[in-house]
């Protein structure tokens, strides 16, 4: 894949949430498909039939309309996360717990996920000047430029932050 591609890629997966989609999607495949194991590994446990087909697929459903439409991710994430409790009861036990975990993980990351965040690449890099994620100087880094007649104020180290001093 060229860099041109795998920029626009990421550029699509940043305004969505994207991990919390797949895994949901993933979670809604693989009840679905425990649902097809062989008779000697398959619990019987609660409704049988149409809901244990039905939940998974609604999950799945869940999962790819959150990657293809955001906007409507808090609905999709609590339809997906109570269809996915729901497989508890009518699939194997939400597929054997993996896809019953993989669904609400997913399902809990859609629900936190918000459209104005800033990606998480930028927020754990450190800039080239050395300065760390709270805007103080790191070890080693020295300090900013300031424009010339400006004074610089560092900082307060802990403890309240002081009122600022009056307008003349």
């Amino acid at each position: 894949m060229g860099a041109g591609g795998d920029g626009g890629f990421r550029r699509w997966r940043a305004r969505r949430p994207f991990w919390g989609g797949v895994l949901l999607t993933l979670g809604g495949g693989e009840i679905l498909l425990t649902e097809k194991a062989s008779l000697k590994v398959v619990l019987h446990v609660g409704m049988q039939g149409v809901a244990g087909y039905l939940l998974p697929t609604v999950m799945l459903l869940c999962g790819v309309l959150t990657l293809l439409s955001p906007g409507q991710r808090l609905f999709y994430s609590l339809v997906g996360a109570l269809s996915t409790l729901g497989t508890w009861l009518t699939s194997n036990l939400g597929g054997f717990l993996v896809g019953l975990l993989l669904g609400l993980v997913g399902s809990c990351l859609v629900f936190g996920w918000l459209p104005d965040q800033e990606p998480r690449g930028r927020l754990f890099r450190r800039d080239r000047s050395g300065a760390d994620r709270s805007g103080t100087a790191g070890e080693g880094a020295t300090a900013p430029a300031t424009p010339a007649g400006a004074v610089r104020i560092p900082a307060p180290r802990g403890g309240p932050t002081p009122p600022p001093p009056p307008a003349p």
